[in-house]
């Protein structure tokens, strides 16, 4: 399992249909394409919703963007993350060129 964070910004037209069950409906769709939701925010700033979300690859973190832009009309951009311990290491195996 790999986790993502995906960063949604509301266009006007998505912000008139905020409600409890669509909510209800991206959460079922994210976990039909085989995520498990870790957190759900809503944030102020450049991005107006902060997920992150277990998938099991890549190509399913994809399809579930790809599927809540459907579904809401909300634009995600979705990124995997690795945990900073594990960074630190993968940094330190980095050869020089």
């Amino acid at each position: 399992m790999a986790i993502f964070l995906m960063f949604g910004r509301y266009t006007s037209e998505a912000a008139k249909d905020i409600s409890l069950d669509r909510t209800v409906k991206a959460r079922e769709l994210i976990m039909k394409n085989e995520g498990k939701i870790i957190s759900m925010f809503a944030v102020m700033g450049e991005h107006d919703l902060v997920f992150t979300i277990d998938f099991p690859e890549a190509a399913m973190a994809m399809a579930a963007s790809a599927a809540l832009y459907k579904l809401t009309g909300i634009h995600f951009t979705t990124s995997p993350v690795v945990d900073v311990g594990q960074f630190d290491k993968l940094m330190g195996e980095v050869k020089e060129i």
